[in-house]
């Protein structure tokens, strides 16, 4: 049994039943499945045998108890997630980048999270990466707002729905950003955090907005060095510690800052910070 994905362009092919089966109980997956077709790059597979034995530990992260490590091995790169009880899931992604070998705990919280890990080192060679960003589409276009979590991306999009006419949300969490013929595009996503929103959509990029926090609203356009300090902190943080994986990285940044203002909105949770975002990137707000 084999089932095709597409993501952000790109073509996954799940090849065994198991892995199938656990898949189809992750929300957000079933929008992006497609037919079968004779070639595909990508493969998600169950690891027969061993996995490879860890050269180097790059990147850990404790989430509620849940450690995941990310690091290299001889034949490529490794992860494994570990909960608090119960086994563990690896990961394997072989040197050529184009098979990930999953084994152990499929519990969809681990899967979902492996599957991002696998897709993102499967395709940031090919200038793709999962940003972390609440995203709005307006005009046909998207908005990428970014943020440390709890600064209120996904307030500042609702209010966006709310006062902007035609405005609509892309996805909340972990939209797909790609460069295709030097030009930034934002793709939906299975990955969208606690907001259900998995949209098989996509469209170029108009600007992106770093959020803080403030007792006031206002708006400013970022030179080039601030622009990619804003930017870089909403990509994978794992990455960041492979010099392949980082370099493919910062061209993807690159062809951003080249393409797309990037400002800093410090704001209050309210209509005037929506409009205000809004007349910068877009002009007058009508509604």
């Amino acid at each position: 049994m084999e089932q095709d994905y597409l993501i952000a362009g790109h073509r996954i092919r799940v090849e065994n039943k198991t892995l199938m089966y656990a898949m189809d109980k992750m929300p957000g997956f079933e929008v992006f499945k497609v037919n079968k077709e004779n070639e595909t790059p990508f493969r998600f597979t169950v690891m027969d045998g061993k996995m490879p034995a860890w050269k180097k530990e790059l990147y850990s992260i404790d989430i509620n108890g849940t450690v995941s490590r990310f690091g290299s091995c001889d034949g490529g790169y490794v992860f494994d997630s570990a909960p608090p009880v119960g086994k563990m899931l690896e990961l394997w992604v072989d040197p050529n980048g184009h098979t990930a070998r999953l084994t152990g705990n499929f519990e969809p919280r681990l899967l979902r999270f492996a599957c991002w890990m696998a897709y993102g080192m499967m395709t940031v060679p090919y200038q793709t990466v999962a940003i972390h960003t609440s995203t709005i589409v307006c005009q046909g276009r998207a908005v990428l707002f970014l943020g440390e979590s709890g600064t209120g991306k996904s307030t500042h999009t609702r209010l966006w729905r709310e006062n902007i006419e035609g405005a609509m949300l892309l996805n909340d969490d972990s939209p797909i950003l790609r460069i295709i013929d030097g030009k930034p595009w934002v793709y939906g996503s299975p990955w969208s955090g606690k907001t259900p929103c998995y949209k098989k959509e996509c469209y170029p990029l108009a600007a992106c907005v770093r959020l803080s926090q403030a007792s006031f609203n206002q708006i400013r356009k970022l030179a080039v060095a601030e622009a990619y300090a804003s930017l870089h902190p909403s990509c994978p943080p794992a990455f960041s510690y492979d010099e392949s994986l980082y370099d493919s990285i910062c061209e993807v940044l690159n062809a951003v800052l080249t393409n797309v203002p990037v400002y800093h909105l410090a704001c209050l949770p309210n209509s005037d910070a929506a409009r205000l975002s809004y007349e910068t990137i877009f002009g007058t707000c009508e509604k």
